[in-house]
């Protein structure tokens, strides 16, 4: 008589527990991407997706997103991709999708990400790439410095841990990284492991502090913001982020990358002018 009352209650808790889990798993699938509440320490995150001609990878990298558990919405902005990339965002549930009437750039597809973001109520934005050559999966981690108070800003650095070649990154590629990042780290006093990686987390207090629309609309538009960060005397963190380099990911031609280069080493001496007195440029003044 014990043992079946014994059986019967731990049955009964058993029950019990597997009814709340699948409850409360129930209501934030239901309700994603509509939470009234935000899901992390009271700061509502949003994950941006800069996006072009991204058809083959998007849905792999926007189901990892959701499976991190911590996203209140998913932004994406396509630059007027010549595949099914828009067609595919919008069959998938829950993703907001904006739309770019012409090709506005990578810097200016990021603008219009953080511009939405903002809008949408972002405490935490995260901008990764939807190319899947970053993992998601360091969605929580990046988030949790920041909501913590730890840092502003987070980097997914390729560089340490030495994924960046095992990754398949082009060797001629990863020295520019390296040459570009020294230079880079002696000109804006930091000392980065990288400045160049696509995969990124800010606070809304870094991105209402910026004065984004200076910045280029080009892919030196990410070497422009760190460098802005770093005026305006925001800390930097990085997490060491694994990365896979295919035929699907995004990538710049070698004629683009030495542009990229030189525009990097510009940005880079005209702070070290402007901290120095001898310049002064409307890149490094804020919104307010």
């Amino acid at each position: 008589m014990c043992n079946l009352f014994w059986l019967e209650t731990v049955n009964v808790k058993i029950y019990a527990s597997m009814t709340v889990f699948a409850s409360g798993f129930s209501k934030i699938r239901a309700g994603y991407g509509q939470n009234p509440e935000p899901m992390y320490l009271g700061k509502k995150i949003i994950v941006v997706l800069p996006a072009y001609n991204a058809a083959r990878t998007l849905r792999q990298t926007y189901d990892e997103v959701r499976e991190q558990g911590i996203v209140d919405e998913i932004i994406l902005v396509d630059d007027c991709s010549r595949d099914e990339t828009v067609a595919i965002a919008r069959s998938l549930e829950g993703l907001h999708v904006h739309v770019h009437e012409v090709n506005k750039g990578y810097g200016g597809n990021q603008k219009t990400c953080y511009r939405l973001a903002l809008e949408t109520g972002a405490d935490i934005i995260i901008m990764i790439h939807p190319d899947y050559q970053y993992t998601p999966k360091l969605i929580p981690a990046m988030a949790s410095i920041i909501a913590n108070g730890l840092h502003p800003c987070v980097l997914g650095s390729r560089i340490l841990g030495g994924y960046a070649l095992k990754g398949g990154m082009p060797v001629w590629k990863y020295i520019s990284n390296r040459f570009l990042t020294f230079v880079e780290n002696l000109l804006l006093g930091a000392k980065l492991s990288e400045y160049h990686t696509g995969y990124r987390a800010f606070s809304r207090e870094i991105l209402e502090t910026l004065d984004l629309t200076k910045n280029s609309d080009d892919f030196v538009f990410d070497n422009q913001m760190l460098a802005q960060i770093l005026w305006h005397g925001f800390t930097i963190a990085e997490v060491s982020c694994p990365t896979k380099y295919f035929a699907e990911a995004s990538s710049i031609n070698f004629r683009r990358s030495l542009k990229y280069g030189l525009e990097c080493l510009a940005v880079g001496l005209k702070f070290r002018l402007a901290k120095m007195g001898l310049l002064r440029l409307e890149l490094f003044t804020s919104r307010h």
